[in-house]
């Protein structure tokens, strides 16, 4: 949401500011030079990322337009689902959770929780790590490196996408003197012409620098920011599934485990401990009903 309010404030400023110095809106949008820079710029993206890479970050550019998913509601569903998952195997044995676990989208337990469940992949490192404690071959300092080894793959996948748009606003301002040198030779065979053409070939030449300039620093480069800022977030959400599970590894009382889970969350959308108790007495009140 803030991203879209930002991208709307760069257009309103840099329009607004250039008529009020007499400059006229239509003489900033020529299609020529909207075509090279724009096109010369997607090439690139192209060019330098593979597959995954492309794929990754086409779904995670509508993201940045939405307000950020992670909030303290949805920590405190993750601090639920543990806790549920947590006490049912202490009180029944780990084979009580192996079905909840092996398909998590039918799993009655998952999907009381729906804003842990929608994602997916987080789920799927969660499911995943619960099944080597359910093996029961793995010590816990063994599996904290393990998922520790795995987020950094899940870290490394998702910076990719970042390191591509990077690319791109690092290369947008050298793509703008291109479409200028373009409009400069287009200039120079006009050369003899009337003073009106030349002065429109000049102005056209200027525009793909300006848009070049413009993409860069105000669109394309903050973008990758917030797609960073919320990869970011994401991670932090496989952390705290890591050290849950890594304290339950360690058979600790599910709600000391749950608390090791709840100190992982960042600061500003920690639910606070009272909190946390009030929910697991919900949750308990609603296994009794």
């Amino acid at each position: 949401m803030f991203a879209a309010i930002g991208l709307v404030i760069v257009i309103v400023s840099v329009l607004g500011g250039f008529a009020i110095a007499g400059g006229q809106i239509p003489a900033l949008f020529h299609v020529s030079e909207i075509i090279v820079v724009a096109g010369t710029a997607l090439g690139t993206v192209v060019i330098s990322s593979p597959g995954p890479t492309l794929k990754s970050l086409m779904s995670e550019l509508p993201g940045i337009l939405k307000p950020s998913p992670f909030t303290k509601t949805l920590h405190l569903e993750t601090l639920k689902l543990l806790f549920e998952l947590f006490t049912t195997a202490q009180r029944d044995g780990l084979v009580a959770i192996e079905s909840h676990v092996e398909n998590p989208k039918d799993s009655l337990v998952f999907k009381r929780y729906p804003k842990v469940l929608a994602h997916h992949h987080a789920v799927e490192f969660f499911c995943d790590a619960l099944r080597t404690v359910l093996v029961g071959s793995v010590p816990a300092f063994d599996l904290e490196s393990m998922l520790e080894a795995e987020i950094d793959v899940h870290h490394e996948t998702d910076s990719q996408a970042v390191a591509a748009l990077q690319r791109v606003a690092d290369a947008l301002p050298g793509i703008g003197i291109v479409a200028a040198v373009l409009g400069i030779v287009v200039t120079m065979q006009s050369i003899g012409g009337a003073i009106e053409l030349i002065g429109h070939h000049v102005a056209s030449a200027l525009v793909g620098t300006f848009l070049g300039i413009l993409l860069s620093y105000g669109f394309v480069s903050p973008i990758a920011s917030n797609v960073e800022a919320r990869n970011a977030e994401e991670s932090r959400l496989y952390f705290v599934f890591k050290a849950g599970i890594v304290a339950f590894a360690k058979n600790l009382p599910p709600m000391v485990a749950v608390e090791f889970a709840r100190k992982a969350i960042p600061s500003d959308v920690r639910p606070t401990f009272v909190d946390m108790e009030s929910a697991v007495k919900t949750t308990r009140l609603e296994k009794a009903a």
